[in-house]
């Protein structure tokens, strides 16, 4: 990482001087036929610089590991699991967009009638936790409800909870005897393609009731394998927030998925406007923000 970021920075220097040299050359020559040249070479140039500035504030300990994100759908039923679904295309979409980076659904729990109760992604990218980590907490949706006949504005809650993917460097330590360990069949398609073994694996953390779930493999031993990643991941981050007095622990904040806890507001009626209640940025390019263009309001969020 510290090679890259010097890599970066070098490269950032001769980009700066290259744009000095060819503007001294217009200005002694006069030769304005060189303008759009200096101004793609300039557009590169503070490109690079937004990109080594918002590298340098991911400086947090587990800011350069990848990230499992899980969504909640709040209390309001299939309003609200339609919402949670709706988040979830909304990092899966930002997720495609970034490069190299490798998305896998950990877990999906389907609602009755439309969207999901909650899902784990695993987003396998460098800095994706340092990018992501400002996401946990509570987002609000308003709009007239696609599931209501009378075509009601209604207001719906679901939460998102972000922590890394501890690596060997980060020592956690679960005793055995501090976990519970079930199995079970993993939900899924029907007929032919349905799973006929409990592969699926619930790990509980009896100390502070935490519990994960993995069910995207066949493997029983795989999706173990994958929740004690998770269970260990889950254990370091409620770790890390206990240390930041100044934060809300996001535990508490998960819940209580409603009123007082929101992070960011989604309005669709009766105007369209997404703000950040934390950082103040807002858009009104609400179809962008909701197809995976995130990426202002992640900015705005390293600076808080």
């Amino acid at each position: 990482m510290i090679e890259n970021k010097i890599n970066d920075f070098d490269q950032l220097s001769q980009l700066v001087l290259d744009n000095e040299e060819i503007f001294k050359y217009i200005q002694k020559n006069k030769d304005y036929s060189l303008l759009d040249d200096l101004l793609k070479e300039a557009s590169l140039t503070l490109k690079l610089s937004e990109k080594i500035r918002y590298l340098n504030l991911l400086n947090d300990e587990a800011d350069h590991l990848n990230a499992f994100v899980e969504i909640h759908a709040g209390a309001g039923g299939t309003e609200s699991q339609d919402w949670a679904q709706i988040l979830q295309r909304m990092y899966l979409r930002w997720s495609d967009n970034q490069d190299s980076c490798r998305v896998s659904l950990l877990q999906e729990t389907r609602g009755e009638e439309a969207g999901i109760k909650s899902c784990t992604l695993k987003i396998e990218m460098a800095y994706s936790y340092g990018w992501l980590k400002k996401e946990s907490g509570i987002h609000r949706l308003v709009r007239i409800s696609p599931f209501d006949s009378n075509k009601r504005r209604h207001t719906s809650f679901a939460s998102v909870w972000v922590y890394p993917e501890i690596d060997d460097k980060i020592e956690i330590e679960i005793k055995d005897s501090d976990l519970r360990i079930d199995t079970y069949r993993a939900s899924g398609a029907g007929g032919q393609h349905v799973n006929k073994t409990d592969s699926a694996v619930r790990i509980t953390h009896l100390p502070t009731n935490t519990v994960v779930q993995c069910q995207s493999d066949r493997s029983q031993h795989k999706n173990k394998t994958n929740a004690m990643k998770m269970i260990k991941s889950r254990i370091y981050e409620i770790e890390i927030q206990k240390r930041k007095e100044n934060e809300n622990i996001k535990n508490k904040e998960k819940k209580d998925i409603g009123w007082g806890n929101q992070i960011r507001s989604y309005v669709l009626h009766p105007y369209k406007l997404i703000k950040d209640l934390r950082s103040g940025h807002e858009t009104s390019n609400v179809n962008d923000v909701l197809d995976g263009d995130i990426n202002t309001f992640l900015e705005n969020s390293l600076t808080l």
